[in-house]
């Protein structure tokens, strides 16, 4: 507001003081334009989903393969996470684990197979308890 207090002398002093009222008037629409306007979000507001983001589904799904991996023999699980994983080339694994690449393969395959069979064992309910055939008595 007014930084000194004002007094009215004469007559030609309401013109300054309408003046003053006006620019403080402006003033503080100017500084209320700068501020960052805020509404409240509409009540029927749907949800977006973020295509981006990784499900949970996906996250279990994850933890179960790494869970897998690690359970294999390091022979396997190196040659696995060599070229699955890393990215690796078949003669790139080869060099960087000291093996022939017909070894890789090998191992490869091998490992791959056990981490299908332990991710399908995983997912399929097994018989809880197997039962003895039924036998008649006379």
């Amino acid at each position: 507001m007014l930084r000194k207090p004002r007094l009215l002398h004469s007559e030609d002093d309401l013109g300054y003081l309408l003046r003053v009222l006006r620019n403080t008037f402006f003033s503080s629409r100017r500084t209320a334009a700068r501020r960052p306007q805020t509404a409240p979000l509409p009540d029927d507001l749907d949800v977006i989903e973020d295509r981006g983001a990784v499900s949970p589904e996906a996250r279990m799904e994850n933890a179960e393969l790494f869970a897998a991996i690690a359970e294999l023999p390091d022979d396997f699980r190196d040659a696995l996470v060599a070229i699955d994983v890393v990215g690796l080339s078949y003669r790139e694994a080869a060099r960087a684990l000291r093996v022939r690449e017909a070894t890789i393969t090998t191992r490869l395959h091998r490992a791959r197979q056990r981490v299908a069979r332990s991710l399908v064992s995983e997912t399929l309910p097994g018989p809880s308890t197997p039962q003895a055939p039924a036998t008649r008595q006379d």
